[in-house]
């Protein structure tokens, strides 16, 4: 049964589908997205568009990769009802519901309304830039997994130095199961893989790191393959969990 909409509790999503996990921790398991809308950085190396739109494309049945548009602002008891119509036609399909943008939790105080009713259906997965480490005190608790970006400056292009807020969101998150994930490309040096195990090392050394090689434009990998050995040599020194994954969602073709 579908909850009435309040108003107080709506807030602005670009877009809502079903599909495999591609990177970090959770890698190849199908989760239902709900992608939310705006950034507080602007990598270059994103593929997504975040901005605000009057309408919200939601998958018109789970996996078909075909769309209807939603008018804006959106209600959790919307949502709820997309969520509840999709498990009830695929029981078993779907791991989790995986809270992704641009970045989650600017909107943490929309957030920490719509995540107990969510989660209730699934587990909740947080996907997040890493940066905002007191928006995630407000809502870790309706938490199960944290997917946290460490920002190389290599890769981003991010020239504001965030390692203090990555070392700070990393305490914060370590309350709940996280694992950590660096883009990585040709221009990475020894260095940023020095700081962000560093990092790790000294909340809990046993954080799962995937090291991600960067997808260019072109579809290519951006990073040769010796280089990334080196760079996995090296995380691997300092830390007992470090994987290798490249972005499988785009391998598979999937959304």
């Amino acid at each position: 049964m579908h909850r009435p909409v309040i108003m107080n509790d709506c807030g602005y999503v670009s877009e809502i589908f079903s599909s495999i996990q591609g990177e970090g921790y959770l890698a190849g398991r199908r989760q239902i997205f709900i992608r939310l809308t705006d950034c507080n950085l602007d990598c270059k190396y994103c593929d997504t568009d975040h901005a605000k739109s009057e309408f919200c494309r939601v998958e018109t049945k789970p996996g078909a990769a075909a769309f209807r548009l939603l008018n804006q602002p959106l209600a959790v008891g919307q949502i709820h009802g997309i969520i509840a119509d999709w498990l009830a036609a695929l029981p078993g399909a779907h791991h989790s519901i995986s809270i992704t943008g641009g970045e989650p939790l600017l909107s943490a105080d929309l957030l920490k309304s719509w995540l107990p009713d969510l989660r209730g259906l699934l587990p909740i997965h947080l996907e997040t830039n890493g940066t905002m480490y007191i928006a995630l005190e407000q809502v870790i608790q309706h938490v199960d997994y944290i997917s946290m970006d460490m920002k190389l400056p290599s890769t981003s292009g991010c020239t504001e130095n965030l390692w203090d807020l990555h070392r700070l969101f990393l305490q914060t998150a370590h309350a709940r199961d996280v694992s950590v994930k660096i883009v990585v490309g040709d221009e990475t040096d020894l260095g940023e893989i020095d700081q962000t195990c560093n990092i790790i090392e000294a909340v809990d050394s046993t954080i799962p790191l995937f090291i991600q090689p960067i997808t260019l434009a072109d579809g290519l990998i951006g990073i040769k393959a010796g280089h990334l050995m080196r760079l996995q040599e090296l995380a691997s020194s300092m830390l007992p969990d470090v994987r290798v994954i490249p972005q499988m969602h785009k391998l598979l073709g999937a959304l």
